[in-house]
């Protein structure tokens, strides 16, 4: 088996989970971090970080960590690290093209002893059902026997500088006992916050998909009751605070739920269990109150502007922000789209405004121009709450007292906003 001290580690996916992971290894370790994309690798190699996850003297501190789009610099390597995306297609059933594919490049390179860990998200079972033969076949190695498999969910929460990957407990799986404990030591050698080793690979994969599906169902709940609350004319955040008080109440917060992982992961869980026989229906049905909440702003957008007496057709509305969460430049799977584009379908001029996003990113992946000047606005659509806006007089941008501005997720007084989930 591998001895960790002469390891030398390939990271395939240098995106929000892989760029991290190879920074903190090529600080111990020989580590290449590999991406297909050519202008990301140059990017790394200039000591920039698009993605805000690591700073410029992070990226210098780790000495033994180059980077390649070069396939043939992985060669070498013993044990491999997938971090690709895993999105969903149009079925929303997973895509797992990024992380076969992934998977096809290390078999080409894979050699007596290696391992290969994944880091990816999937449903339980996909690492050893998928990938594994897969690597058998391309290597011509029998699975543990040559080489040994692995799985370490990432806990990667982009624009987070508090939880970093360091300070969040690790959990491992390996497909033997000792490559477990092997692989259990590898992340031991980075994260500050320890380890959790999981009994097997599928148990440390359920638990990954289970942790966004937690998340997303409790938002569900939260969406839905803010929608009663809207009826009853109640404001949502007052009467969560007041639940709040009660030492076991669990204070989520009605939201717009997109990103790569919770509007993402549970669907992974859907598809597994559907081929078992069995449709899950609490997951689908917070899947749907989430999927349909943007439906629910636009709505009350609408109706509040009619209240005011403004003709929708034709009005102008600004949307600030089009990232999936505050104060990071991640547009993957954002629904605030959704809501641009509804309002387009309703004869609504829309401006899009985001200081973290990318402007070449959006224009290419949303087909959107990211507002530089700011002009007069029927509505007012606070749909990212981004440190940014805090500082904004949006009376500013308000054509005149029948212009409404709607916070969705509260980051302004109650009292600064015609309306909020």
């Amino acid at each position: 088996m591998i001895n960790i001290n002469k390891s030398k580690i390939a990271v395939i996916g240098l995106g929000y989970v892989g760029l991290p992971l190879a920074v903190e290894f090529g600080k111990f370790f020989e580590t290449i971090g590999f991406d297909i994309d050519k202008s990301r690798v140059k990017q790394l190699e200039d000591g920039k970080d698009l993605t805000l996850e690591v700073e410029t003297k992070e990226l210098i501190e780790s000495v033994k960590l180059t980077y390649s789009s070069d396939t043939q610099d992985i060669s070498n390597c013993n044990i491999f690290i997938i971090t690709v995306p895993t999105p969903l297609d149009d079925s929303n059933d997973p895509d797992l093209y990024p992380l076969t594919n992934a998977t096809e490049t290390v078999s080409r390179f894979l050699k007596v002893n290696d391992i290969v860990i994944y880091e990816s998200t999937v449903y339980p079972g996909a690492t050893e059902e998928v990938c594994v033969p897969i690597l058998e076949k391309n290597s011509g190695l029998e699975f543990n026997k040559d080489f040994f498999c692995g799985y370490s969910p990432e806990r990667i929460n982009p624009g987070d500088k508090e939880h970093r990957l360091k300070s969040i407990i690790k959990v491992t799986s390996g497909s033997t006992i000792e490559s477990a404990e092997i692989i259990d030591n590898l992340y031991k050698k980075i994260i500050l916050a320890g380890t959790y080793q999981a009994e097997s690979i599928k148990v440390a994969e359920a638990a990954k998909v289970i942790e966004n599906t937690q998340r997303d169902v409790n938002i569900a709940l939260i969406n839905e009751l803010s929608q009663i609350f809207n009826k009853l004319d109640i404001d949502t955040e007052s009467v969560l605070k007041a639940a709040s008080t009660k030492w076991n109440f669990l204070k989520f917060k009605p939201g717009i739920v997109g990103g790569h992982c919770i509007s993402v992961d549970p669907y992974y869980l859907v598809y597994k269990s559907k081929t078992l026989g069995y449709t899950p229906k609490v997951i689908l049905s917070g899947r749907e109150v989430n999927e349909k909440i943007g439906l629910f702003i636009c709505n009350k957008v609408i109706n509040l502007l009619k209240k005011n007496n403004v003709s929708i057709k034709g009005s102008k509305s600004l949307i600030l922000g089009i990232t999936f969460k505050e104060n990071c430049p991640d547009i993957r799977n954002s629904k605030v789209i959704e809501i641009y584009n509804y309002l387009i379908s309703k004869g609504v001029i829309v401006d899009l405004h985001d200081p973290h996003a990318n402007r070449d990113e959006v224009k290419n992946k949303l087909g959107v121009n990211l507002l530089t000047t700011f002009e007069k606005y029927d509505s007012i659509i606070l749909a990212v709450p981004h440190d940014h806006y805090k500082s904004l007089n949006f009376n500013n941008f308000k054509r005149n007292a029948n212009s409404i501005l709607y916070d969705v997720k509260g980051l302004l007084p109650k009292s600064d906003s015609n309306g909020r989930l």
